[in-house]
């Protein structure tokens, strides 16, 4: 099973950005479908983008013209550009990586947006 660290995460004003990083520790990442995760307190876990092995990218509409997903398959990394934050984008969020029916998380890092 792949592990994951997520790296980031801190906290910033409304309208700014962060990048977020996700470092996978697996030979065959490359074969993964990577995506990122939120949870906010009190909230159930959603889907926030997903990037694919052919690099197809998804985003949640509350993310869409926001937030950019990509992969570096050299360096085993999903990235996660976030711009325009807002302060309903704090959340914890995680990196998850799929392939063939199974799946790992990453520890999850905090986003906070707030004046």
């Amino acid at each position: 099973q792949a592990q994951l660290v997520e790296s980031g995460g801190g906290l910033v004003q409304p309208g700014g950005s962060l990048r977020l990083s996700c470092v996978v520790s697996s030979p065959v990442f490359n074969m993964f479908t990577m995506a990122w995760y939120r949870q906010a307190p009190g909230q159930e876990r959603e889907l926030v983008a997903q990037i694919s092995t052919l690099r197809t990218t998804t985003y949640a509409d509350s993310v869409k013209g926001r937030f950019t997903v990509s992969r570096d398959n050299a360096k085993r990394t999903l990235y996660l550009q976030m711009d325009n934050l807002k302060p309903e984008d704090t959340a914890v969020y995680y990196c998850h990586a799929a392939l063939r029916g199974s799946y790992s998380w990453g520890q999850g890092t905090q986003v906070t947006v707030s004046s």
